[in-house]
């Protein structure tokens, strides 16, 4: 995995033993999932409006904040970035189509 977000991970997982009052990710901790899914939801609409308008730099920067949420909603589950790598490994070998139909409604 790549380091950068195995070391974020920690951080996160760190994050979770601090005051809310004192850091960013342990206020949307004590907030609750729905505040965090709030920040998803932001982010990726940042993320869209980056993208239609064709601001690289832009959208590698709302891009990073989308994820930095999404490992935040992934480590408040009990989740760690590897549970997603792995998922799309497994992937790997599958076409879209063929995963896609594979998936339950």
């Amino acid at each position: 995995m790549n380091n950068t977000l195995t070391q974020l991970a920690q951080v996160l997982e760190d994050r979770k033993q601090q005051s809310a009052d004192k850091s960013y990710v342990a206020s949307l901790y004590t907030k609750g999932l729905d505040s965090i899914l709030k920040k998803i939801g932001e982010e990726a609409a940042e993320t869209i409006i980056a993208a239609k308008n064709g601001d690289k730099e832009q959208i590698i920067y709302e891009t990073a904040d989308l994820w930095f949420h999404c490992m935040v909603m992934l480590a408040a589950q009990g989740l760690h970035p590897d549970d997603v790598l792995n998922e799309l490994q497994r992937r790997f070998d599958l076409s879209g189509l063929e995963e896609k139909a594979r998936r339950t409604p």
